[in-house]
C-alpha cells in the first residue's frame, strides 16, 4: 500500500492491472456530510448529470459507477474503469458538510483505492488541513492519454455544493416546494445548466477566486503572484496559459541549499508564477539525482513546509542525471519520452524550471531529450546554482553584469544544434535568492515569449 500526500499523483497501473476498483471514503464529523462522485469531461465540466453519483442517484447509466455502503460521511464506490465512456475523463470524489459545520471541524478522513479487496492507495486528512470550507475535493481519478491516474487533491470551497457545481460548469436548480403534497415525487439530483458566459469567463472567474483564496490563506504568495503578473504583462503574456513544472536537483551537493531554506523560498516564487500561468494554483514537481522522481504537486494549500516533506520522502542522492528527469517529465506531459522527429501539438505548453548545481553524468541522453522535445510544446529554463569563474554569454539589460557561469554543459544545451525550435534558456546564480522577485520573473521571461510565438506558428501549441 502507498500512502499519498496532498497534491501527489500516481499511475494506477503501477499498483494493479485490474480495472475493477473500489474507492472507500470516510469523513468523521459531528455534522452531516454527503459524499459524491462527479463524472466530468476533459474540461472538468459536468455535462451529463447522470454521472453525479450520490445518495439520491446511486448508479451511473450503465452501472459503471455504483455507490454502496452509504452512511453519514462514508460510502464505497464500485468502479469499472474499462466501461467508463470516453466522454468521462475525470472521477472527482468530494465531501460537503451541512448546517453550520465546516471542514475545519472534522475529526479525520480518508480515501482508499482498492482492487481485489486489497488497499492500493491511501490518502488521509483531518480538520487541520482546512478552515472554513464547506466542500472538499478529496481525490481525482482521471484519464491522461489512455492512462488512469490518481491525484490526492485535498482542496476546498467555502460555498459547499453550489460552489462545487459552479466550478464544474453548472448551477444547482431550486428545489420544489415541499408544501406541494399533490406533486409527484421526482429525482432530487441537482440539475446543471450551462452558464451563459463566453468560454474565457470561467478561467477568469477561477483566477479571481484563486486570488481571493491567496489573500485569505497565503498573502505572501499573493504578493509574489502580483509581481509575476507585472513581468508577464511586460512581454504580453498576461493571458497566457501553461503548465508549470519545477525540476529540482536532489544530489548531495545541494544539501546546504535545502537546509538553509533557500530552496523552499525559491519554490514559493515559482509557485506564484504557476498561479499566473494556470488557474489551478499548483505546479508539478520532479526531482533528480541518481534517479528521477515524479513528486506530485505543490499547491497554495500545501506549499508551507513542502520542501522539507519532499526531502523526507526523497532523501538526497549521489550523482546527477538530467536525462532521467527529462524522460519522466516528457512521459508525464506527452505520454512519450523517446525519439521524436515530427511536431507534436497540444492545447497548452509546459514551462519547465530546471534547477541544478552541477553537470550530469548522462550528457548524451540530456542532449537527445532536448533535441527530441524540441518537437513538443515544452520549454526548458535551466538555472544553475554555484560560484562562477568565467564570463557567460551576455544577457540583455541590467542582467549583463549579474550572471556568470562555469556550467559549460548547460550553455551547450542552451545553444544546441539539431533542434526543431530553440526550446531552452540558461542562466546561473551563486545563490537562488540573490535576485529580487522582479528580477527573477523578468529573467524567466527573456526567451520564453519568443518561443511561445514560434511554437504557435509551428503548430506545437494549438490555437
Amino acid at each position: 500500500m502507498k500512502t499519498l500526500i496532498r497534491g501527489e499523483k500516481v499511475n494506477i497501473s503501477d499498483y494493479t492491472s485490474a480495472t475493477q476498483l473500489e474507492v472507500e471514503v470516510n469523513v468523521s464529523s459531528n455534522f452531516e456530510i454527503d459524499i459524491t462522485c462527479f463524472g466530468l469531461d476533459d474540461k472538468k465540466q459536468l455535462t451529463d448529470d447522470r454521472y453525479m453519483i450520490f445518495y439520491n442517484q446511486l448508479n451511473s447509466p450503465s452501472s459503471e459507477i455504483q455507490l454502496q455502503n452509504l452512511g453519514n460521511g462514508s460510502g464505497t464506490f464500485s468502479i469499472d474503469l474499462a466501461s467508463i465512456p470516453s466522454s468521462i475523463q475525470y472521477l472527482v470524489f468530494t465531501a460537503t458538510i451541512d448546517g453550520n459545520g465546516t471542514m475545519g471541524t472534522i475529526q479525520s478522513g480518508f480515501l482508499k483505492v482498492k482492487a481485489s479487496n486489497q488497499t492500493l492507495l491511501d490518502y488521509s486528512f483531518n480538520g487541520n488541513d482546512f478552515k472554513n470550507e464547506k466542500a472538499v475535493i478529496i481525490t481525482e481519478i482521471y484519464n491522461y492519454k489512455s492512462l488512469w491516474k490518481v491525484s490526492s487533491v485535498g482542496s476546498g470551497f467555502d460555498g459547499g455544493l453550489d460552489a462545487l457545481l459552479a466550478s464544474f460548469g453548472g448551477t444547482a436548480a431550486e428545489t420544489q416546494s415541499q408544501n406541494n403534497a399533490t406533486a409527484p415525487e421526482t429525482s432530487t439530483v441537482p440539475q446543471t445548466t450551462s452558464a451563459p458566459i463566453p468560454p474565457a469567463a470561467p478561467v477568469l472567474d477561477k483566477k479571481v477566486l484563486l486570488e481571493k483564496k491567496m489573500e485569505q490563506t497565503a498573502p505572501k504568495l499573493l504578493d509574489l503572484s502580483k509581481k509575476a503578473k507585472i513581468s508577464l504583462e511586460k512581454v504580453g503574456l498576461q493571458n497566457h496559459t501553461a503548465k508549470v513544472a519545477l525540476c529540482l536537483d536532489i544530489s548531495g551537493s545541494m544539501s546546504k541549499m535545502y537546509r538553509s531554506g533557500k530552496i523552499q523560498e525559491f519554490v514559493e516564487r515559482i509557485l506564484a508564477l504557476g498561479t499566473r500561468f494556470d488557474d489551478d494554483g499548483s505546479i508539478d514537481v520532479f526531482l533528480f539525482g541518481k534517479n528521477a522522481h515524479d513528486a506530485g504537486e505543490i499547491t497554495i494549500d500545501n506549499f508551507n513546509g513542502s520542501v522539507d516533506r519532499l526531502i523526507h520522502r526523497y532523501p538526497l542522492e549521489s550523482n546527477t542525471y538530467y536525462g532521467k528527469a527529462m524522460k519522466v517529465i516528457r512521459k508525464h506531459y506527452f505520454g512519450h519520452s523517446g525519439k521524436r522527429d515530427k511536431p507534436y501539438s497540444q492545447d497548452h505548453p509546459v514551462y519547465v524550471m530546471f534547477v541544478t548545481d552541477g553537470a550530469p553524468f548522462d550528457k548524451d541522453d540530456a542532449k537527445a531529450h532536448i533535441q527530441h522535445s524540441s518537437y513538443e510544446p515544452v520549454f526548458w529554463q535551466f538555472m544553475a546554482i554555484g560560484k562562477s569563474n568565467k564570463s557567460a554569454k551576455k544577457k540583455s539589460g541590467f542582467f549583463n553584469s549579474i550572471f556568470q557561469s562555469d556550467f559549460a554543459f548547460l550553455e551547450q544545451l542552451d545553444h544546441l544544434s539539431g533542434r526543431y525550435l530553440d526550446n531552452a534558456n540558461f542562466f546561473s546564480v551563486e545563490d537562488p535568492l540573490e535576485l529580487s522577485d522582479t528580477e527573477l520573473y523578468d529573467l524567466l521571461m527573456i526567451e520564453y515569449p519568443g518561443w511561445v510565438k514560434n511554437a504557435s506558428q509551428k503548430a506545437l501549441i494549438q490555437q
